[in-house]
């Protein structure tokens, strides 16, 4: 296990790259970094309709002023329109040109937040930097305002450190990813010639635990809709008519009932499945990350990994019936029920929505009229570890960490990932991260471990040294 003041000697001779002077850097100027992450933290900057927008705009202008301090030359708060014609959120977009010959890599994050959401559920001030036992706690802490700061601090230490440094280094920091990234798609279409780059990191997801490095590797996509089922043209009186009738939310039970066999695998025809994990996740320690309750047993067949990584899982997510508070004994016409469905890599989203509906209008429920509408896809995702970047990255996380970092999936869906993939066909896309399992990430007490957050720093530092020194 590396120290604080020592990195990993196994392959540095070969590299080219000065692997103690980059992390002396990083722990010289770290204090300094920590500090402008619990700055950042205090600003409320989230892109919902409910909350203040000029936070989103300070927010901007506080990570414009980090990108200038990085030595960026070109610094820009951009945005652009949604496909609806609505204005996005500020984005900063900042450039540094590669010398002749050097390629060019796009560094991603986002400085918008989630809401914080029942404050009586935090144990600090969710808009308040606050460091207890190694671990920094505040809204923002961990997703995705370290991840900022990780591209900031890693600039500034490698620039210290090699000299002639040349590749050229871009960040785009979106900030609306918590609100789905409306304008992210027409963003990339405006400003395609700026954000062109030969690689691009995604410091948006998890290590593998504490101590531990991950290199995310796939990403399951993502299929989400609502389904509706209608029995009654309006309510009637359960007493005096029901019996011969079953309510609606009765049938959209028996309906949901049908998306998983005894053993809780997904039961739509269509999806796609597969066991190709190179890994295993501890049961013990996905039940304590995931605050699975004892005695309930976990869904699926198969390894773990697999179930969290390649292969589908299907949520009921809402659901439009009456709270209890306000229910009256009356049969219900309608219920409308909202799905998310995660998607294996290798899916193709519009075919897995065509499934789904097939095997919703496919149920028998006793003739009650019953519709489907899509209303989001997103690709899966995979990273090719055999090309440079993808090396350069498994070889700087290990140096940085002690140990080999794990190549990891993601249950989750990263959906604008498919829209750097489609735009910039050619680029090698890494997606990397600092929060750990403990993270909780849009929960109350969301928090960054400190000491891999310095470990993250110099590995994307030293990444950044390693394509400078070889490139690609």
């Amino acid at each position: 296990m590396t120290t604080p003041d020592t990195v990993s000697a196994a392959g540095t001779a070969d590299v080219g790259v000065d692997v103690q002077a980059i992390a002396d850097r990083v722990l010289a100027d770290f204090p300094r970094t920590l500090a402008e992450l619990k700055e950042l933290v205090a600003i409320p900057g989230i892109a919902w309709e409910a909350f203040d927008a000029s936070q989103l705009d300070r927010s901007a202008e506080a990570v414009a002023a980090l990108a200038r301090s990085a030595g960026m030359e070109d610094v820009r708060i951009l945005s652009a329109e949604t496909a609806d014609g609505r204005p996005g959120s500020p984005a900063v977009v900042a450039r540094r040109p590669a010398r002749p010959g050097k390629p060019t890599v796009l560094l991603y994050a986002h400085h918008d937040v989630q809401p914080p959401g029942d404050e009586s559920l935090w144990d600090t001030p969710p808009f308040e930097a606050t460091e207890i036992d190694g671990r920094l706690y505040g809204r923002g802490a961990a997703d995705d305002k370290a991840g900022i700061m990780v591209h900031v601090a890693a600039l500034r230490a490698v620039l210290d450190a090699t000299a002639a440094f040349g590749v050229g280094v871009t960040y785009f920091f979106e900030g609306e990813e918590e609100a789905g990234s409306p304008s992210f798609r027409p963003f990339l279409e405006r400003y395609r010639d700026l954000l062109a780059a030969d690689v691009i990191v995604v410091a948006d997801s998890s290590n593998w635990k504490v101590g531990v490095p991950a290199l995310t590797t796939s990403l399951r996509g993502m299929v989400g809709g609502v389904f509706e089922v209608r029995v009654l043209e309006h309510a009637v009186h359960s007493g005096m008519f029901g019996g011969p009738v079953l309510d609606a939310p009765t049938l959209a039970a028996r309906l949901i009932s049908t998306f998983h066999d005894a053993a809780g695998n997904v039961a739509v025809e269509g999806l796609v499945a597969r066991e190709t994990a190179a890994v295993d996740y501890p049961e013990d320690d996905f039940r304590r990350d995931a605050s699975v309750l004892d005695g309930v047993r976990l869904a699926g067949t198969g390894p773990l990994a697999d179930r969290l990584w390649n292969k589908p899982a299907l949520s009921v997510i809402g659901m439009d019936v009456p709270p209890v508070a306000v229910s009256s004994n009356t049969l219900l016409p309608v219920a409308r029920v909202k799905v998310s469905v995660r998607l294996a890599p290798g899916q193709d989203p519009r075919a897995a929505a065509e499934a789904l509906e097939r095997h919703i209008l496919g149920q028998d429920l006793f003739g009650a009229r019953v519709s489907f509408a899509a209303e989001e896809t997103g690709n899966a995702f995979s990273t090719d570890t055999t090309a440079p970047a993808a090396r350069a990255s498994l070889w700087s996380l290990e140096q940085a960490w002690g140990v080999p970092a794990v190549e990891t999936g993601i249950g989750g869906s990263i959906p604008f990932i498919s829209d750097l993939t489609e735009v910039y066909p050619e680029a090698q896309i890494l997606v990397t991260g600092v929060e750990d399992p403990d993270s909780r990430a849009h929960s109350a007490n969301e928090s960054l471990h400190v000491e891999d957050f310095r470990r993250a720093v110099l590995a994307e530092a030293l990444l950044l040294a390693r394509i400078d020194a070889e490139g690609l």
